[in-house]
């Protein structure tokens, strides 16, 4: 009798593990990486903080309401302290993650839209539009983002729109090697050749099947966009060309902070450690990501 129950179990089990998603494995083995685990709850507070900041923060992060306590220290009544200015502190770094945040979704998202298209031509078609298309690639990727960035900003005053345009023109390079090679590996499978056999058009497979079964590496490409973004808008901030003040921003905070930083040590401190377990959660969040949707690609 417990012979056939053994039996039974052993029948059971590879049936339920074959009903089961490859959703559900990424999940698993996304949980199983503890540095993306931890990056993505970081992540998921410092976006909570950013839409919900009017909830726990004094003052609003223009506000000059502490001008007699300039530049105090970090203290129970003031977390972070007070800038030059009479701002606090806390409060503005925490906008100052709106700010961040707002702009690498954002630029992520235009990277997704120029990368998806771009990628599931030259990976579909090969041949002299993949070659044209490499091309543009080749272009971006030795371009210094930075220095191009800097003569864009210069040129178009910065801001925040500006910014947004500059950090997609430099984010779809990535996201359009990774869907090039989805597309690439899948053209030749038995659902493409099926869907061309019954005279399907080449844009309706590339819309209904290569797409959408290149989702993983999109949700990759996007999730490691944002770090790429953020960096440019806080080092383009910095430099005086980002976005203006009053408006909170990191790399903004960490160029006045520079002119403090031997003597009132958080004007510098804080926006940089800000923007560094920022950019530091959102990297370890979208590596385990990776890993976790497509397993063959880890450890390169």
């Amino acid at each position: 009798m417990s012979a056939d129950l053994n039996l039974e179990t052993e029948l059971a089990v590879p049936a339920v593990a074959r009903q089961r998603s490859p959703l559900y494995f990424a999940w698993r083995r996304f949980l199983a990486n503890k540095a993306a685990v931890v990056g993505g709850a970081v992540l998921l507070v410092l976006i909570l903080a950013a839409i919900f900041a009017p909830l726990f923060t004094k003052t609003d992060p223009a506000a000059q309401a502490f001008l007699s306590q300039s530049l105090a220290f970090p203290s129970a009544e003031f977390w972070f302290g007070v800038d030059d200015l009479g701002r606090d502190f806390f409060t503005r770094i925490v906008y100052g993650a709106r700010v961040s945040l707002t702009i690498g979704f954002a630029a992520a998202a235009f990277s997704v839209v120029i990368g998806i298209p771009l990628g599931a031509l030259a990976g579909y078609f090969g041949g002299k539009t993949d070659w044209f298309i490499m091309r543009i690639i080749e272009l971006f990727s030795v371009v210094p983002s930075l220095l191009a960035a800097m003569l864009l900003g210069a040129l178009t005053g910065g801001g925040f729109v500006t910014i947004i345009v500059i950090a997609a023109l430099f984010g779809w390079v990535n996201v359009c090697l990774l869907v090039r090679a989805q597309v690439k590996s899948f053209r030749e499978k038995e659902f493409v050749r099926a869907a061309q056999a019954l005279g399907a058009s080449p844009w309706y497979i590339i819309r209904r099947h290569l797409i959408p079964n290149s989702i993983s590496p999109i949700i990759v490409g996007f999730v490691l966009a944002i770090p790429l973004a953020m960096m440019l808008e806080a080092s383009l901030s910095f430099l005086g060309i980002g976005v203006p003040p009053p408006t909170a921003s990191w790399g903004q905070m960490i160029n006045v902070g520079m002119n403090f930083m031997f003597f009132y040590w958080h004007m510098a401190v804080f926006p940089t450690a800000a923007l560094a377990i920022t950019v530091l959660a959102t990297t370890l969040f979208g590596d385990g990501l990776r890993d976790a949707l497509d397993p063959t690609l880890k450890g390169r």
